[in-house]
């Protein structure tokens, strides 16, 4: 996203940061405050093949390139004018949290979930969808009432459903 020229940040929203571990039931577990290099050092001490070959070890190394440690979206007060989510829990989580918020501003955020299962192959494909999307979306002469005439084309073309709402500053 940032090589085509969009302004990006990403985000947890849960109470930790969860991570795959040697089971489905599991997971590695972080609290917020954990660097991304803790975790790497963590995981590599615990099964340095594991974490190799299913990428984790990768993903961390890169996000640490970004930031040093991952954000909860709870706790960040920045304005942003599209959120796009890839779990509908997590969509729930943001509408809800946007909406427990003072309003001040009462400028618009649109929130846009697009389910993609949580595997390289499916977070490849859906990067590109959601990165066309994000494109379609910039050139739009009028972003409020053209959107949702663009999510059902999305939804057609890719044969996905896309949950939408707007929340207010």
């Amino acid at each position: 996203f940032s090589k085509r020229g969009f302004i990006v940040r990403s985000f947890g929203t849960g109470t930790h940061v969860k991570l795959p571990g040697p089971a489905p039931d599991k997971p590695n577990v972080y609290d917020f405050k954990t660097t991304y290099d803790q975790m790497y050092n963590d995981l590599l001490r615990k099964d340095k093949e594991l974490y190799t070959q299913n990428g984790i070890l990768h993903m961390l190394d890169r996000n640490k390139r970004i930031k040093p440690r991952p954000e909860r979206f709870q706790n960040c007060k920045d304005v942003f004018d599209l959120i796009l989510t890839c779990e509908e829990r997590v969509y729930d989580q943001v509408v809800e949290d946007l909406n427990s918020r003072e309003q001040e501003t009462c400028q618009p955020v649109h929130v846009i979930n697009v389910d993609i299962q949580d595997n390289h192959e499916e977070a490849t494909l859906g990067a590109f969808l959601i990165c066309e999307l994000c494109q379609c979306i910039q050139h739009t002469e009028d972003m409020e009432n053209e959107i949702d005439e663009l999510l059902q084309e999305f939804e057609e073309k890719s044969g996905r459903t896309f949950l939408h709402t707007v929340c207010f500053y």
